[in-house]
């Protein structure tokens, strides 16, 4: 702790003079993140480090097995986060990143007796469709290191798909507003994969080649729109 307690006063007297140009913009203007990032509370992952995010880049909203629960009337940290990062700073671009080695999926992964964590246990719940699609789906003679990544895989198409039933997302996907991103960060290479949409694969991201995308932006209205703005 006191290492890191000295990293704060470095932090006082080496960076924050270097920045203090944009942390005074930030302040006296606000924030316009460019994406809320939902990924998972593991130290090892660091959504800003990842992204080589400046501050007032990215918004963050980090949990364990970087779940989203899908949208209820029980309010929770996650569904305000949301709610607030599309209708009051606009995000466009939604990114849901799991990982390797990650903790929350291996005991999904490995069915572990979570009776001793029952909140642990509740929160996995969100996470059970990705259990059953792998447990049904894979073959059971895989190693123990690849059902483990295909879980973290599964898992981050699952929480896209809860993300698409709270109701701002959903609204901001039919307008053509918002794009979904699914990420997985493999800590041993130093990779991020990113979901193609229309593939169901997830692909490395590669300067100068075309970015994968879940679901990009387009409107996507199941109804007849009216002549004058589908004219636009």
């Amino acid at each position: 702790m006191n290492e890191l307690i000295g990293r704060v006063f470095s932090f006082e007297t080496q960076v924050f003079p270097n920045e203090s140009a944009l942390y005074n913009q930030l302040a006296s203007q606000g924030q316009s993140p460019k994406a809320l990032m939902i990924s998972c509370a593991d130290s090892r992952i660091v959504p800003e480090h990842i992204m080589q995010a400046q501050p007032g880049d990215l918004f963050v909203c980090r949990n364990a097995g970087n779940i989203v629960p899908p949208h209820a009337s029980q309010l929770g940290g996650v569904t305000a986060t949301v709610e607030y990062a599309v209708m009051v700073l606009g995000v466009r671009d939604i990114i849901v990143c799991g990982h390797s080695d990650c903790g929350a999926m291996k005991a999904l992964a490995t069915e572990a007796d979570l009776t001793s964590m029952p909140n642990v246990a509740a929160w996995l719940r969100h996470s059970h469709a990705a259990q059953k699609v792998c447990r049904d789906s894979y073959p059971s003679d895989i190693s123990d290191a690849e059902k483990l990544r295909n879980m973290a895989l599964e898992n981050v198409i699952v929480q896209l798909t809860h993300l698409r039933t709270h109701p701002s997302v959903a609204s901001g996907i039919a307008r053509g507003d918002i794009a979904l991103h699914g990420w997985y960060v493999d800590i041993h290479a130093g990779q991020v994969l990113g979901l193609d949409g229309e593939t169901n694969r997830f692909m490395p991201l590669r300067e100068g080649q075309k970015l994968p995308v879940a679901l990009p932006h387009g409107r996507r209205l199941a109804g007849v729109e009216p002549l004058a703005q589908a004219a636009e």
